[in-house]
């Protein structure tokens, strides 16, 4: 039995996490730690860190960080004062989780490569982040990725019926609105539940699993239109969309193709060899309109 802590508990993936936590054996108490006024949540600023109460993780064995500013506009408008939250703040709280013996596991991102057109990259590709996004969580993996109580998990695109992009589909048709897809946008899409049975793993591996990094992906590169014809097998065809090239200024701070794959997913058998299209056509299945 193990005591985990979640930081950014408020967070829209945290929260699944912390439901699916709830309901294993394997953890005898859940820390919630965000930016939040809630009872049952501990307060933390990340641009105060040094307020935070530290002793709190005194025995905590896992830490899954998950806050940060993530959009990746914001990020590049406002680069100081997220810097100053998903780097300067995020090393403080780290480095005082590893002080008391925490296992840390970081959300990083596909971001942290940079953008080469057909590159496959892998957990051994060189990392040459080029948007602001990228360039924050390239800067934690730098930091921390030779202490070995550190693993950062790279998500790509992480689909979920409460995601931005399926959620703003959905929410088109229920208001019988057309929905427009970004073209083109791929990404090795991940589900959310594969998020969390892929950190389930890391926990329960931890010494087994030697590499600082793994990618949390997919095995095909997914549109987002694909993703709209997805939801459209499960919906009869309700989801009317037109197909939208964005202006250059949108791929300023993202790039249009991320293919990254994993060396070890399938090695250690660590999410189930599905299809994309049968991992979403099951996310959505209990969905009503």
């Amino acid at each position: 039995m193990s005591k985990i802590a979640i930081i950014g508990s408020s967070g829209y993936i945290a929260k699944f996490l912390i439901e699916q936590l709830l309901r294993t054996d394997n953890f005898n108490e859940i820390i919630k730690i965000d930016k939040t006024s809630k009872d049952d949540v501990f307060y933390l600023d990340l641009l105060e860190p040094e307020k935070f109460d530290y002793n709190i993780l005194n025995d905590v064995e896992f830490v899954i960080f998950t806050a940060a500013i993530s959009s990746p506009d914001k990020c590049a408008e406002e680069f100081k004062l997220c810097w100053n939250i998903n780097v300067i703040g995020t090393k403080y709280f780290i480095r005082e989780a590893l002080k008391r013996n925490c296992h840390v596991i970081f959300f990083s991102s596909d971001a942290v490569y940079g953008d080469i057109q057909s590159k496959r990259y892998d957990e051994n590709s060189e990392t040459k982040a080029h948007t602001s996004y990228g360039i924050m969580k390239k800067s934690i993996e730098d930091e921390f990725k030779n202490h070995n109580l550190f693993k950062s998990l790279r998500l790509s695109y992480v689909v979920s019926a409460k995601d931005k992009f399926v959620s703003y589909c959905l929410e088109c048709i229920k208001e019988n609105k057309v929905a427009e897809v970004f073209h083109p946008f791929y990404r090795n899409c991940i589900m959310l539940n594969d998020v969390f049975n892929a950190i389930i793993w890391i926990i329960q591996n931890w010494d087994l699993y030697q590499p600082f990094v793994l990618n949390v992906t997919g095995n095909e590169l997914i549109s987002r239109i694909q993703i709209a014809d997805e939801i459209n097998r499960v919906f009869s065809n309700r989801l009317i969309y037109k197909i939208v090239k964005p202006d250059e200024d949108f791929y300023k701070n993202r790039s249009q193709i991320t293919q990254m794959i994993s060396l070890y997913l399938k090695k250690y058998n660590i999410l189930e060899q599905k299809t994309f299209s049968e991992k979403i056509q099951r996310e959505l299945e209990n969905i009503k309109l």
